[in-house]
């Protein structure tokens, strides 16, 4: 078991606030989930194929991935309270382009907004819920994490209701959500404000920095073992969230509609899971969490591609449920590795997961247009079978257990 030393004592879990984070979690990935959910209203109005979906989403991935890590770094040496409402009003501004694109390449730059206001949102509200968790940094990872899941949740079946029937034009609804999301914003730039004269954050934070006494190899070989299983659990996700509306209606001849309803389903289980992840992590450790999260995930994953739609359906929901509480797990092992680079691990892991999961879209779409969405789903099945490597993870005595000197 790794030792910990602590400094600097808790002062305290501002509910409020994390409340607060995961709203701007939330709106922010209800618009992301709105780009995959008009895929198939996009495909028919503009005559995309497969492998130009799966260009978008990689187009929009890589927006939300590359520049995380680095508005990480920044956002931990030169912190400031309105970089979340910049990265909202990129969202704002992709959302008006692809309400109104009529070409694939106004699509492209569209998503690249969006992206790239995901990508200043995600590694800020995240390192801001690290210093509001007064030292449960699980609990308030999972609360954080379940906002932007119910919003992934929310969007395809907003996007069901309003834009699939109405048309193209009215995903400039969620602009003007946008713009709600902005002043929903404003108790976290005063609380920040306040609780961090000259924004000192990024130089100390709230609550007790965990050290693990790793050495340095250890720290980067647990790093590499979270990568895998970062790449394990997004590369399955994706099959899903970018593929699983055309899975249902190729293979049971769904409507739209009732494809989105179905992903919305899997989205909202998803979102749901979120919250058992990090408490159950703070308890009992993160590596049996992972471990599980992604591991248990297999025997469903295995069994869905030969479901009929009932239980197709079924083992979605579970699948959400199970593997939804990995990340928040993942995410904070990561931060316990390197308690002083809080906004650069959650950009790295962030981005990470945003640049494997656009990947293995585009990849996923080029294996659909020669093989068949049938096809990708079996492949896919597999994946949760890497969650095998997590027992080389090293044991963390979880916060409440850890020695103290």
């Amino acid at each position: 078991m790794a030792k910990v030393e602590t400094s600097r004592a808790a002062t305290g879990t501002t509910m409020g606030i994390l409340l607060a984070l995961s709203l701007a979690h939330f709106f922010n990935d209800m618009f992301q989930s709105i780009i995959a959910a008009v895929y198939p209203l996009l495909r028919d109005n503009l005559d995309l194929s497969f492998r130009q979906i799966g260009l978008i989403a990689l187009v929009y991935q890589v927006c939300a991935s590359v520049f995380q890590p680095i508005f990480g770094v920044v956002f931990d040496r030169r912190p400031c309270p309105y970089y979340l409402t910049l990265g909202t009003c990129s969202t704002l501004t992709g959302l008006m382009i692809l309400a109104f694109a009529g070409s694939a390449a106004m699509v492209f730059i569209a998503v690249a907004f969006v992206g790239l206001g995901s990508s200043i949102i995600h590694p800020e509200a995240s390192r801001l819920t690290h210093y509001a968790s007064g030292g449960r940094h699980g609990l308030a990872q999972s609360v954080f994490q379940v906002g932007g899941n119910f919003g992934s949740a929310i969007g395809p079946l907003l996007a069901a209701l309003i834009v699939t029937p109405n048309g193209q034009n009215y995903i400039a609804v969620f602009a003007g959500i946008a713009v709600v999301s902005i002043l929903t914003k404003r108790p976290i730039v005063k609380w920040y404000g306040n609780s961090q004269p000259g924004y000192g954050a990024a130089k100390g934070g709230h609550g007790p920095v965990r050290r693990l006494r790793f050495t340095r190899k250890k720290i980067y070989f647990s790093l590499a073992i979270l990568l895998v299983l970062i790449f394990s659990k997004y590369v399955y996700t994706a099959s899903l969230t970018n593929y699983y509306t055309f899975f249902l209606i190729e293979k049971f001849g769904v409507t739209t509609k009732q494809s989105q309803l179905f992903l919305f389903a899997f989205l909202f289980a998803s979102a749901a899971g979120t919250l058992i992840g990090g408490p159950l992590g703070d308890r009992f450790g993160r590596k049996y969490v992972i471990w599980f999260s992604i591991l248990g995930t297999a025997p469903f994953s295995l069994m869905m591609p030969y479901a009929n739609l009932l239980w197709t359906c079924v083992l979605s929901i579970i699948i959400g449920l199970v593997i939804s509480s990995a990340f928040s797990a993942i995410l904070v092992y990561a931060q316990e590795l390197l308690p002083t680079r809080i906004g650069l691990i959650s950009g790295l892991f962030f981005g990470l997961a945003f640049g494997i999961a656009g990947i293995a879209a585009a990849v996923l779409g080029g294996i659909a247009d020669k093989e068949g969405i049938e096809y990708v789903y079996n492949f896919c099945s597999y994946m949760p079978l890497l969650g095998l490597v997590a027992m080389l993870l090293p044991d963390v005595k979880p916060a409440a257990k850890a020695h103290r000197p």
